[in-house]
């Protein structure tokens, strides 16, 4: 993978947790998120595919973009790349 596809899942991985926590949604729903979003991030940098400033634009990239609407969530993207 690309370190652009590498950080769109980050993008799309962090959107998600946003999402989750601003729509209430239950506790287990979120932490679940938070694991896969922070795991993945920690592994990224953990393996040097990235850098910490990259990563915290990506993440940042993500915040902006769920309050401006732009971001899907991950289920919506993985299923459409799956295909």
């Amino acid at each position: 993978m690309s370190e652009k596809e590498l950080l769109d899942r980050v993008r799309a991985l962090v959107a998600d947790v946003t999402r989750a926590r601003f729509e209430g949604s239950a506790y287990a729903k979120l932490s679940r998120a938070h694991g896969y979003a922070d795991g993945y991030m920690r592994a990224l940098l953990d393996a040097g595919l990235v850098s910490r400033e990259t990563l915290i634009g990506a993440v940042g990239d993500a915040r902006r973009g769920v309050v401006d609407g732009e971001l899907e969530p991950v289920s919506r993207v993985s299923s459409r790349t799956a295909a």
